[in-house]
């Protein structure tokens, strides 16, 4: 009997009688996941957010005890190594992947409030309690969030924390690639004393998101190119797209160099927003690529749930279908690793991606906009003092003592982040901006003014 994945919905847990099965890398059933019908939707997101909002105090403290129970305890029945087990074997993604993102989350809500708080504007007060005369005070700009998730890395799920410890209710949908992760975390959250109307999960297909997101005052929302281009104008949603990270040496490159660039393409399987695509190379990018090729290619080729695995695996179908639209993309590119070792078969009806990687005869080749969910790099040449070419960028971390192109980067709109030295693209830190902080699309600064009645 494989275990069935229900709604948490705003008035308790609910099993809807619609459902799919979620299968893992071999085409085995795994568990069952209830798909909600959309007037189950609509009665949820109207009580999300309606609760009282709990002290500040009160919110750490319940955060707190969710992240350990996630990280350590026995959740809707399932033990951390039963889950990290499923989520490996469901994903794809190497199991000391999913335990290191385990880890993470759990300090993330353990940290909740504190990172959450480290975007308030220095001259504003967290209460209005807190305000002798007259101040600004840090307010939500609404009650619910409705959050459309995304299933490459469990990672994702630490984000919309922080909508928690802000006092919002939160509504989640889980992508159908792996439900665990946040059905994991919202269970904890509930035996740590939250309750539906703060945090539901909402289980369903993409008609279902519509919903939410009107439903909701605000929406967080996963995707590629096209779900930017569909919120970007949108005030009441913020759109998490593709990464596009990139690195840039200058100068003669050292091993260090190829081991830190070889290290952001392929960390953590290459399958996160923040993991580089694209290697820019002031002199012979051709020889840099090699390196990091020769790198790259001693990574071995493993099961996911093998603690020794660092790769990510798919079933055939889906293996094949990603490596060949890689092979549609490369255009006058050159491969520096063999084609037929990208594919590789584990005999059981899975696969591994191998790293990829392509020399690329120009800088503004369009290849190094194209973010893929394995380790592929496209290393290109660039001009002495170009940042035209480093745009649209989540992450640029560029190997570089030029102080006029580190301030184009860092005034560059587009690049949401600029990391100096051989800081690798993942690096992310509790209390500093991912893409920006989380705080500045939830909150705005209001006056507060009191005069004290004697």
């Amino acid at each position: 009997m494989v275990p069935v994945l229900g709604a948490l919905g705003s008035r308790g847990a609910y099993t809807p009688i619609r459902r799919e099965q979620i299968t893992d890398v071999r085409g085995t059933v795994r568990a069952e996941l209830g798909l909600v019908p959309d007037l189950f939707v609509k009665r949820s997101m109207s009580e999300t957010g309606t609760h009282t909002a709990r002290s500040l105090d009160e919110r750490a403290k319940m955060l707190a005890v969710a992240g350990e129970l996630f990280r350590d305890g026995t959740v809707a029945g399932i033990s951390p190594a039963e889950y990290h087990e499923l989520v490996a074997v469901v994903s794809g993604l190497p199991i000391g992947v999913v335990r290191a993102a385990a880890d993470v989350i759990a300090e993330a809500a353990i940290r909740a409030v504190d990172t959450a708080y480290a975007a308030i504007p220095t001259r504003a007060q967290a209460s209005w309690s807190e305000v002798a005369d007259a101040s600004a005070v840090w307010t939500r700009r609404g009650r619910s969030l409705a959050v459309n998730a995304a299933g490459n890395h469990p990672g994702v799920h630490s984000l919309w924390l922080e909508a928690l410890a802000l006092g919002y209710g939160v509504a989640v949908r889980p992508s159908r690639r792996e439900p665990f992760t946040p059905h994991r975390l919202v269970s904890a959250l509930w035996e740590a004393g939250f309750t539906g109307p703060e945090i539901a999960l909402l289980p369903g297909g993409q008609e279902i998101a519509g919903s939410m997101l009107s439903a909701a005052d605000l929406g967080l929302v996963y995707g590629g190119d096209d779900v930017v281009n569909r919120y970007r104008d949108d005030p009441s949603v913020l759109p998490q797209g593709p990464g596009r990270a990139k690195v840039l040496l200058t100068g003669t490159v050292t091993d260090e160099d190829i081991r830190f660039a070889a290290d952001s393409i392929a960390y953590q399987g290459g399958t996160a927003c923040v993991n580089a695509t694209a290697v820019y190379v002031e002199h012979d990018h051709a020889e840099v690529a090699r390196r990091i090729a020769e790198l790259l290619a001693e990574l071995p080729a493993l099961p996911p749930e093998d603690p020794a695995a660092m790769l990510p695996c798919w079933t055939e179908s889906a293996g094949n279908a990603v490596a060949q639209y890689v092979r549609s993309q490369v255009g006058s590119a050159t491969a520096m690793l063999p084609d037929q070792d990208t594919v590789t078969s584990l005999g059981d009806g899975s696969v591994v991606l191998r790293p990829t990687v392509y020399a690329c005869d120009r800088p503004d080749a369009p290849q190094a906009g194209l973010e893929m969910p394995y380790p592929c790099g496209w290393v290109l040449p660039w001009t002495p003092g170009d940042a035209s070419v480093l745009t649209d960028s989540l992450v640029v971390s560029a190997v570089t003592d030029d102080e006029d192109l580190i301030t184009a980067l860092v005034d560059d709109p587009s690049i949401r982040n600029v990391y100096l030295g051989r800081v690798p693209t993942y690096r992310v830190e509790f209390g500093v901006p991912h893409d920006g902080f989380l705080g500045e699309f939830l909150m705005r600064s209001k006056a507060v003014a009191r005069q004290f009645i004697s």
